[in-house]
């Protein structure tokens, strides 16, 4: 076999909106963080990936589901601030310091319930403007003090912590299964306009290989020093009809389609591997993936 490299690292602060590309990533119990940047002050924890979500004024997580426009919202770091801004040039960039003093309220994500810390009204009538919608959101950040534990019957420890990722601290994609997948619509469309970007499936890590979905047999993988348990793939939903600059879904379903007249399983349909670090360190781009 060639060998395996991985060439992509993605986080993402804030649930649901764009990903930042990284060289080089610290890899956390919780999820992936940037290499180089700053620890906060003592008013803040660093930014992990999906650190932060958008909810409804229930506590209920807001995601590209059911508003693909959270896909438009562009997300930077600067001075451990977060730089948040989007397509309507009307609507002003909004700067964050995030701050974990703000008050509490209790969040659901999935079947989680757990108590998360509001970052106050205006970066929440921030967020209603530049997504246009009519409920009352806001945004919160995860509280180190209240863990939410990775599903007990594929964590590797008791009351192991995840982000606000949807139930795993990493994804993993394959460039080869991508090319696959393409192929498949190019045949059936006969041109290439439903090529998609590996954006679509929002990864954290995406390897270079020779054989599509050759991560289906991993069980353990090595990146750099990092060991990884490969627990469980990813099941896939209308997000990945969702351009993920402007927002727009595609109108016939693809590439979820597709996907399904392949990866169609009896728990989903299914592309990438949800991943738990079973210890912390460094991964960066061009690093060797091991099995």
């Amino acid at each position: 076999m060639s060998s395996m490299k991985i060439i992509n690292i993605f986080f993402y602060p804030i649930k649901s909106c764009q990903g930042i590309s990284l060289t080089k990533a610290e890899i956390t119990p919780k999820g992936l963080r940037d290499f180089f940047q700053p620890a906060f002050d003592n008013r803040a924890a660093p930014f992990y990936d999906r650190q932060f979500m958008l909810v409804d004024e229930k506590g209920k997580f807001l995601t590209q589901r059911e508003y693909p426009q959270l896909a438009t919202i562009k997300v930077e770091i600067a001075e451990n601030q977060l730089y948040l801004s989007c397509e309507d040039y009307r609507l002003s960039p909004f700067k964050l310091t995030p701050c974990i003093n703000k008050n509490l309220m209790n969040v659901k994500i999935w079947r989680d319930n757990t108590i998360a810390i509001d970052q106050g009204n205006e970066v929440a009538n921030w967020f209603k403007n530049a997504l246009k919608i009519d409920i009352s959101c806001r945004l919160v950040q995860q509280s180190d003090q209240h863990i939410r534990a990775i599903n007990r019957d594929y964590s590797t420890q008791e009351n192991q912590p995840v982000s606000f990722a949807d139930g795993f601290p990493f994804l993993l994609t394959n460039t080869a299964s991508l090319e696959e997948l393409n192929q498949r619509l190019k045949n059936k469309y006969s041109e290439e306009k439903f090529k998609i970007t590996m954006d679509r499936f929002r990864p954290n890590i995406v390897v270079e290989t020779s054989e599509s979905f050759i991560e289906d047999t991993w069980k353990q993988i090595q990146i750099n020093e990092v060991k990884f348990q490969v627990v469980k793939p990813c099941s896939r939903c209308l997000v990945i009809t969702t351009d993920q600059k402007n927002g727009n879904r595609n109108p016939d379903k693809e590439p979820l389609l597709t996907l399904s007249n392949f990866r169609n399983t009896s728990e989903g349909i299914m592309f990438g591997q949800n991943l738990i670090a079973t210890n912390n360190g460094i991964i960066q781009i061009g690093d060797q993936l091991k099995t």
